[in-house]
């Protein structure tokens, strides 16, 4: 019951949605307190003034936390190395995201002894699931409070004309600049606007981190990395912290228009949504990592990656990361990625990603035996090979022609594969 909650825990962004959520709480849950919780995931904010912001809209503490170092170490690593891409095209940026900014949210909570969690997350997106999820899976006791599935606003254009008569600050936000944002050290997404037609082609002043290919220098620029286990470890040689080398591979790759993505998705929800997407830097590393998997990895680990690295996309997209079956995913990833460790040399130009070069002390390729030149592979081995690796198909279909004729296949079937009688 609302007066029973006198305490609230609300993921606060500093956006037109979470500033407006607090008086709103108050309004709805009694006076009840409001403590907002910001993590810092790589976004451009002004994080000074946020704390004025947030007690400016009515809330009595801001907790600012910095998880970079943690987001990229222990999610988006991780995520790469399992090669996950939601319908062959996302690579996840806000998706992984959401149960790392509710795992500090809800250890936020409980240290405050909080009554409940609150998110601005709206009730036809998939965030709304990926926090709540978090919530049941860490501390299922809070209540779980969603403004935008109880309020009357039913879109931007509202929320900014309740800010207005709450005198909430807001920034850049207007009716005429109302695209939906996210922006971590992995991506940006832009959602809303013209993009809801998906016909339309994005506008050129919409992209905030990526040169446009046409606008990228007319010259190549040539990268190498290195990786250990499945995880990147240095660029050009130099060895870096994961955060500082994702930064460095970001830049390069807004520089050389790399990264860019218009896909339309289907969310959780069963809607498609249009969203277009920045993610220079991991995309220069998806690129990198399949490389050199493609040298180190046997077919069968590789095949079965790549089928789980499908479920594995499906399940960060869907919140479930705090879950057994994550757990148990990675656990195959680790191991898969045992050998995968060498280096990938890259060319940018203009959007494009080129492979030049692959290399590593575990590589399976092997330059002899592959040679078209002489090598130890004798030809002739192949003949009883074929003869054994196609006999299920030569016995199907002998079988099936010679049933219609009432024919005995034994014959065949022997002289097929190989057999003479003594």
């Amino acid at each position: 019951m609302a007066d029973k909650i006198k305490k609230i825990v609300l993921a606060y962004s500093g956006g037109l949605d979470t500033s407006i959520i607090i008086p709103w709480l108050k309004e709805h849950y009694d006076g009840a307190e409001i403590v907002g919780i910001c993590t810092n995931v790589g976004q451009d904010e002004d994080f000074e003034n946020m704390e004025a912001k947030a007690l400016a809209s009515g809330a009595s503490k801001l907790y600012i936390r910095d998880v970079r170092e943690e987001f990229v170490s222990d999610y988006l690593f991780p995520m790469l190395r399992a090669g996950a891409i939601y319908e062959g095209k996302y690579l996840l940026g806000t998706s992984i995201a959401r149960p790392l900014q509710a795992k500090h949210q809800v250890e936020i909570a409980l240290a405050e002894e909080a009554d409940a969690v609150a998110h601005g997350c709206t009730g036809k997106g998939n965030d709304q699931v990926r926090f709540e999820l978090t919530y049941k899976a860490l501390a299922p006791h809070l209540k779980v409070i969603a403004p935008w599935r109880l309020w009357d606003i039913r879109s931007r254009e509202q929320a900014i004309d309740y800010a207005r008569a709450h005198n909430i600050p807001l920034g850049d936000v207007t009716k005429k600049n109302i695209y939906s944002r996210d922006w971590n050290i992995w991506h940006m997404s832009h959602e809303g606007g013209e993009l809801e037609n998906t016909w339309t082609e994005p506008n050129a002043e919409m992209y905030r981190l990526t040169k446009s290919p046409k606008d990228a220098p007319d010259q190549e620029t040539e990268v190498t990395i290195d990786f250990e286990r499945g995880f990147p470890v240095a660029v050009n040689g130099e060895r870096m912290k994961p955060l500082d080398l994702l930064d460095a591979l970001n830049k390069l790759g807004a520089e050389n228009g790399v990264g860019r993505t218009d896909l339309v998705e289907t969310r959780l929800v069963g809607m498609k949504s249009r969203g277009v997407y920045e993610t220079p830097g991991g995309t220069i590393l998806f690129k990198a990592l399949r490389e050199l998997e493609m040298i180190t990895l046997d077919f069968d680990t590789l095949s079965l990656k790549n089928q789980m690295a499908l479920r594995y996309a499906d399940i960060v997209y869907a919140g479930k990361w705090f879950t057994h079956f994550r757990e148990s995913m990675d656990a195959y990833m680790e191991k898969a990625a045992e050998y995968v460790t060498g280096s990938v040399r890259l060319t940018l130009y203009k959007g494009n990603i080129i492979t030049t070069g692959r290399q590593s002390g575990y590589s399976l390729y092997l330059e002899d035996l592959a040679s078209f030149g002489e090598s130890a592979y004798d030809h002739a081995d192949a003949t009883g090979f074929i003869n054994l690796y196609g006999l299920a198909t030569g016995v199907a279909a002998i079988v099936h022609k010679n049933k219609q004729a009432n024919e005995g296949p034994a014959v065949e079937m022997r002289a097929m594969a190989g057999f003479h009688e003594r």
